[in-house]
């Protein structure tokens, strides 16, 4: 049996080989990725590997695809499930982004810590919203609607296997070899033309409506592998003359800990596609929809570290307005420096960051007991904290990076009241439930801190 966690592997390296071939610098983004992490590791030593091993970190990818309807969720759900990922996190880029980008979001992931380290492979995955009026109005959204129900992106054999891969927690290998190539397939760039005029109706809404509704398939839209020194790769990126958008999403380079998540990309390609007039002539075009992008991560925060992030964003977004000849950079350095902890210690004492615990076995022994508080635990030596690895996204830095790589703006009426969605709605969509990350790290963290109560012979569970 090829298990469900050999099949995400082989199916992340097989992805990453495909888009390779497809759009080669990303073949490029991924060298230079490699040899800064060799760098890292050369003059940092140890400390390199904190936020994950460096196998890991070299093996590390997350892709995004793009999606049309409910159905079509619910059978990318199934493929996923084969591989052991689950729909974690609900974002809704339609408020995160100041450009019409009609999407709501989760992604798949595995959430066991030993999955994790074995493979980390994860999908961003958005959904269109054609109920949305603020982008679609009465016709368009029923001929969209009517368009998305006419096509199958995954064909019933690939969806019976990833059924039995995961009712089976594997495949046998000839099986496991035949979902491999048909679910790569599944996601490859389709050469089948593309319809200009309805292509470019939605494209004036939207260049992700275009991308999603505009065809007959789906195809990874960016496959991001994970750097340890984002900004360097940013410099060497650039140094060897690819396009870089204008700036890293996420948390500002600093003295402090590495927190949540950092994304950068080279700008989206034109790609020659076959257009199909409305005369039935095929002609050469071309389509700016596929980029590369590239990642760090940092620790994971708790709710009340998150609350702080998003208010710091907003401080900095007051401040830039305000000053709007300032570099956005250096003011949301100075803005860091003011209100987050410069160190773990100090995260783990206002309860802003996760982490696991581990009782520390080669302590002197100095006829003391241990204390009850975890802070107290840390700084005396009875334990050892490990920072939790940040595994999701922020749907600020993901609408960011999609609209540094639209071909325009879009429109959007915000006249009309835009349709609700949240996590409650997207699981029904899927039929599965969205899982919360937050709770998710709690559980990692407090699954440890349980076992040092009782490794300590502890009262109670360390607060």
């Amino acid at each position: 049996m090829i298990s469900q966690w050999q099949l995400r592997a082989a199916f992340a390296a097989r992805l990453s080989d495909m888009y390779g071939r497809e759009v080669p610098a990303y073949t490029t983004l991924v060298d230079v990725s490699r040899e800064v992490n060799e760098d890292v590791l050369r003059t940092q030593g140890a400390d390199a590997e904190r936020l994950g091993s460096i196998g890991r970190v070299t093996a590390e990818r997350h892709g995004a695809i793009r999606v049309g309807t409910p159905q079509e969720l619910q059978q990318v759900a199934r493929v996923f499930g084969a591989l052991g990922m689950h729909p974690v996190g609900f974002y809704d880029l339609r408020e995160a982004a100041a450009s019409a980008v009609p999407v709501v979001s989760t992604a798949f992931r595995p959430i066991d810590g030993e999955e994790l380290a074995r493979n980390p492979f994860r999908v961003f995955t958005s959904l269109l919203t054609p109920a949305d009026p603020r982008f679609f109005d009465a016709d368009l959204r029923s001929r969209l609607e009517a368009f998305l129900a006419g096509r199958e992106l995954f064909p019933p054999e690939l969806l019976a296997l990833a059924d039995r891969a995961e009712a089976e927690r594997g495949l046998p290998e000839e099986d496991a070899e035949r979902f491999l190539r048909l679910a790569v397939q599944a996601f490859e760039l389709s050469t089948e033309p593309v319809d200009k005029a309805w292509y470019e109706t939605l494209e004036r809404i939207s260049a992700v409506a275009a991308d999603i509704g505009g065809v007959r398939s789906t195809h990874i839209n960016h496959l991001t592998p994970r750097v340890l020194d984002i900004d360097e790769l940013y410099r060497r990126m650039t140094a060897r003359g690819i396009e870089m958008i204008d700036t890293i999403q996420g948390p500002p380079a600093w003295k402090g800990p590495d927190v949540l998540l950092r994304q950068t990309s080279f700008r989206a390609l034109a790609e020659s596609r076959a257009m199909r007039s409305p005369d039935g002539t095929v002609l050469s075009g071309a389509l700016r929809v596929r980029f590369g992008e590239v990642e760090a991560r940092g620790i994971a925060l708790t709710r009340e570290g998150r609350a702080l992030y998003d208010h710091l964003l907003t401080l900095v977004d007051q401040q830039a307005a305000a000053r709007p000849e300032a570099d956005r950079s250096e003011l949301t350095r100075a803005v860091w420096e003011q209100h987050l902890p410069a160190t773990e210690q100090e995260l783990i004492a206002r309860g802003l960051a996760c982490f696991t615990y581990q009782v520390v076995p080669d302590r002197p022994r100095d006829g003391n007991r241990p204390p009850a508080g975890i802070v107290d635990l840390v700084e005396q030596g009875w334990v050892r904290a490990e920072p939790i690895v940040y595994e999701d996204f922020l749907p600020r830095s993901a609408a960011g990076i999609f609209q540094s790589n639209l071909s325009g703006e879009g429109s959007r009426n915000n006249d009309h009241e835009g349709t609700a969605y949240d996590a409650e709605w997207l699981s029904g969509a899927i039929g599965r439930e969205v899982l919360d990350p937050f709770a998710l790290y709690e559980q990692q963290q407090n699954h440890s801190l349980a076992q040092v109560a009782r490794a300590l012979e502890l009262d109670g569970t360390p607060g």
